[in-house]
């Protein structure tokens, strides 16, 4: 008789880490294919290169707790870029350009915040509105053209949080794991993270509760703009410059990196642990492809059944429980 709640209750582990078997499936896999993929050099770049989506991904995380979506994270990220490209090449201190650049990421997200919130707006046509107005913000900044963070100690520094190393290791991964520590303790230690929970489960019940749901709308898309901006200071810093492209598709990754996680797009359920995984998964599949040589066009369509799998799965799950 206790033979069958136990097998739910194992079905339910497996279900609750699914990113995470993997995770160590494809590591394993990835491994065994290649001798190159568990050199200490591979570890790093392959952590380095997922650091960028992971940032913006733990952001988004909070929006889709809510059951919301943003499609404009890709356009804050290279417009906030291009404003940290910009203030450093004038001369300014990254202890004042890389706050500003967080701040303009925050406000473009916190904008298409009020209207869902107060107007009453599906995100998906908010935030689609926004990638596009955005997008042709950072072209018009930009004027089309790269902008040179320039040379000198301000820009020497400013390169550092891209392109630096601290005890041998990527600058880039040490704030991968700062923005995981931050979100993961805000939305398991404060009211406002049981709050985003909360809305994201029931946001008719979270009102009658007394829960003010226009305002967590308003700061978790305010969060997702400047993580999308901490990413775009970050690539900028690496690169050396802003592209004005920058950042096309990174809010599909983003999205995939939270829903591989576990995180349901219906919102009220899902850990940033898991949106942390989701984000390897896609750095170690794109590294194994990479290594193996498979075509770029080939990558897009793995990357695709990955996430199809992974709905079907939050799917699946969602309706037997």
């Amino acid at each position: 008789m206790t033979a069958i709640p136990m097998n739910r209750s194992v079905m339910r582990l497996l279900i609750d880490n699914k990113a995470f078997l993997a995770l160590v499936l494809l590591v394993a896999v990835s491994a065994a294919m290649s001798d190159n993929f568990l050199t200490s050099d591979n570890l790093l770049n392959v952590l380095r290169q997922t650091s960028i989506n992971a940032i913006i991904a733990m952001g988004v995380t909070f929006v889709i707790l809510t059951a919301g979506i943003d499609l404009s994270v890709g356009a804050v990220l290279a417009l906030s870029g291009a404003f940290a490209a910009s203030m450093t090449a004038s001369g300014l201190a990254p202890w004042l350009s890389v706050p500003g650049s967080l701040a303009a990421g925050a406000a473009m997200g916190m904008v298409s915040g009020l209207f869902v919130a107060f107007g009453r707006i599906q995100a998906f046509v908010v935030t689609l509105v926004a990638m596009t107005v955005v997008r042709g913000a950072a072209l018009v900044y930009t004027d089309g053209r790269p902008i040179s963070i320039g040379g000198g100690s301000v820009a020497d520094a400013f390169w550092q949080l891209g392109g630096g190393y601290w005890m041998g290791i990527p600058i880039p991964i040490y704030l991968m794991f700062f923005v995981f520590v931050i979100c993961w303790s805000v939305l398991h230690h404060t009211r406002f993270g049981r709050h985003v929970y909360a809305v994201g489960g029931n946001e008719q019940v979270a009102r009658l509760s007394g829960i003010n749901v226009n305002r967590i709308k308003v700061s978790v898309y305010a969060i997702a703009g400047a993580c999308a901006a901490l990413a775009g200071v970050v690539l900028t810093a690496r690169l050396g410059s802003a592209q004005p492209n920058a950042g096309m598709t990174y809010e599909l990754d983003a999205i995939a990196a939270v829903v591989i996680g576990g995180t349901s797009l219906m919102g009220g359920r899902g850990r940033i642990f898991g949106t942390l995984v989701g984000a390897l998964v896609i750095g170690v599949l794109n590294n194994a492809l990479n290594i193996l040589g498979v075509s770029s066009y080939f990558q897009m369509i793995a990357k695709g059944a990955v996430i199809l799998l992974a709905v079907l799965i939050d799917s699946r799950s969602q309706s037997s429980s």
